[in-house]
């Protein structure tokens, strides 16, 4: 137990201490009372700027209103704000100072708008000290600033061409006058205002845009839109056959002088082509259509742009319609019947080709075969949905309909079937004696690295001759093993991607994401590695060209096994090849 005069010692300390908590308190006291005095209330600037004859006079001698109503800041968004937290250079002897206030600083709450604002033609002219550049407080008042949802804003939707007007009033009755300007004056909500096209903060202009910019970007944000047209039973093709017509496949190319919406239609006074003054009226079009096409006749500008092949309305497009739908029954009909006779001729071509090979020596076994088929079958189908699953607006995704589930469960459905003879192959392996030999003959061995690079010095150099191999050289072994690899890497990750509900029971989400990136680069690499490696050697190989049908019937020329394969035991157990593989009974065979 501690006696009572065991604190005597520390209390020196804990007046210290006293001592210093005192200070900092009256410290921040002193520091909330110099803010408070720093930042006085609006009382003290209203005392004087609600009167309505304080005036200023600015550098080019004109005299400036200083007067500030009360009633419409008590309104403004800013009503809560003190007058200091927006003119922050404001002292203590203002206004005996003698110093000019600077303006507000918009950007201490607004930094987001003030730098796209600053990136506008606006802020750049701004920037280069141009007279009358307007800035924030010509747009969205001064010490009347409302929401722009608020119909007395100069900024609301209704407003925005009398607010823009005052500096562009040439621009601004010529919207007042268009489509869009009469649709706003009705009070259509929907109707394009100025910074629908010219954005809000960042305000472009679209002189000298790309034409693709302002097809796509300005006039098909509205016009292409499902809810807008039927709402305003508007045409909902323009945007779509101005793509499928010339100046879109131009435009679409980057082409820089191909017309684009605007330069048919205008740009401001854009009128209906009823209206007597439209540049698209029948009367104007030869004007029009002359612009880049000198010489341009009545009969030249009878035909559409907007050319829709479904509107039953149309002579033309009717007439375009039924030829489309001839050419194409002609060419699927004439290019079909040609393809199958070429593969009938080549299919035959081919065969006999291979029996004049000389006697066919057994390679690969009915096992063998069948795994070899699934697997191609089943690797085909897996590529093609996987990449239409990750692009779906790509021609790969067409071929499975508008359904993603269908895509979805064609792409599972292949992949068991992979699994599946991964598992059979395994089982083959173990079980049967060819399989075991198989196994036996692709396992890698030091002879395979000096077969290699022998080959490899062959193809640099062109000395010596290519090195023999056994049943399998290095480059069957290479295509064996990568096959594992993928089946294994790709049967793990696409089973994680599967039942990722279940996997995140035990493993973080980003797993699967993870698996997901897996996946899709190791397909990239096995669809590469087919077409690079495996194709070259079964079809591209001058020696098996135009195809290896070991595939077929398991079935390889004996001369050609003999020259890259001498030492396959498949030489040796098949000595009456040469009496019963005669092209005599190959050929009667194969028919």
């Amino acid at each position: 137990m501690i006696g009572r005069n065991a604190w005597r010692p520390w209390l020196p300390a804990m007046g210290g201490c006293l001592q210093a908590g005192i200070f900092c308190l009256f410290f921040c006291v002193a520091l909330i009372a110099s803010a408070a005095v720093a930042l006085r209330p609006n009382k003290d600037c209203l005392d004087c700027h609600e009167d309505k004859e304080l005036t200023k006079t600015n550098a080019q001698g004109r005299a400036i209103s200083l007067y500030v109503d009360a009633a419409l800041l008590a309104r403004s968004v800013h009503r809560t704000n003190l007058c200091m937290s927006c003119h922050a250079d404001i002292t203590e002897k203002h206004p005996d100072d003698g110093l000019a206030v600077k303006p507000a600083r918009c950007e201490a709450c607004h930094a987001s708008q003030t730098a796209s604002f600053g990136a506008s033609v606006h802020g750049l002219a701004l920037q280069e000290g141009k007279q009358g550049a307007p800035g924030c407080a010509d747009c969205h008042g001064q010490h009347d600033i409302l929401p722009p949802t608020v119909i007395d804003s100069p900024l609301h939707w209704s407003k925005l061409g009398q607010t823009c007007g005052e500096c562009h009033p040439e621009a601004a009755a010529q919207v007042k006058d268009s489509v869009h300007g009469r649709a706003v004056a009705r009070g259509v909500r929907e109707a394009a205002t100025c910074t629908d096209c010219h954005s809000e903060h960042r305000i472009e202009t679209l002189k000298g845009s790309a034409a693709l910019k302002v097809s796509g970007d300005v006039c098909g944000k509205c016009h292409a839109s499902e809810r807008i047209n039927s709402k305003f039973r508007l045409p909902a093709n323009r945007v779509k056959t101005f793509y499928e017509s010339y100046h879109g496949l131009a435009v679409q190319s980057g082409y820089a002088r191909a017309a684009n919406c605007s330069s048919c239609h205008g740009y401001h006074e854009i009128l209906p082509s009823t209206d007597p003054r439209s540049s698209i009226h029948p009367r104007h079009l030869p004007e029009t259509c002359g612009k880049c096409h000198p010489g341009a006749t009545a009969k030249f500008v009878e035909g559409k742009i907007h050319v829709d092949l479904d509107e039953p309305s149309d002579l033309a497009a009717r007439v375009n319609f039924w030829v489309r739908r001839i050419y194409l029954a002609l060419i699927f009909g004439v290019v079909g019947a040609m393809l199958i006779h070429n593969a009938l001729a080549w299919w035959r071509k081919l065969l006999a080709l291979r029996q004049a090979a000389g006697p066919l020596v057994e390679r690969m076994d009915r096992h063998q075969r069948w795994q070899h088929g699934l697997l191609l079958a089943s690797f085909v189908v897996l590529a093609v949905s996987g990449f239409a699953l990750k692009f779906p607006e790509s021609r790969l995704a067409w071929l499975f309909g508008a359904d993603e589930e269908i895509r979805r469960w064609v792409h599972r459905v292949a992949g068991l079937v992979l699994l599946g003879v991964g598992g059979w192959h395994l089982g083959y392996i173990i079980f049967f004696a060819q399989g075991r030999r198989l196994w036996r003959d692709l396992l890698w061995r030091a002879g395979d690295l000096r077969q290699m690079l022998a080959a490899t010095r062959h193809w640099l150099t062109g000395r010596g001759s290519e090195p023999e191999a056994g049943r399998f050289s290095y480059v069957e072994k290479i295509e064996y093993w990568a096959v594992i690899w993928g089946t294994v890497i790709m049967g793990i990750t696409g089973l994680v991607i599967w039942f990722k509900m279940e996997v995140t029971h035990w493993l973080p989400r980003w797993v699967i994401e993870v698996a997901t990136t897996i996946h899709y680069y190791e397909a990239i690499l096995a669809c590469l590695a087919i077409v690079v490696w495996h194709f070259y050697h079964v079809i591209f190989d001058p020696d098996v060209y135009p195809m290896n049908l070991a595939w077929w019937d398991g079935r390889v020329p004996k001369r050609w096994l003999e020259q890259h394969h001498p030492q396959d035991p498949a030489l040796r157990q098949n000595p009456e090849a040469d009496k019963k593989d005669t092209p005599k009974n190959n050929a009667a065979q194969d028919q």
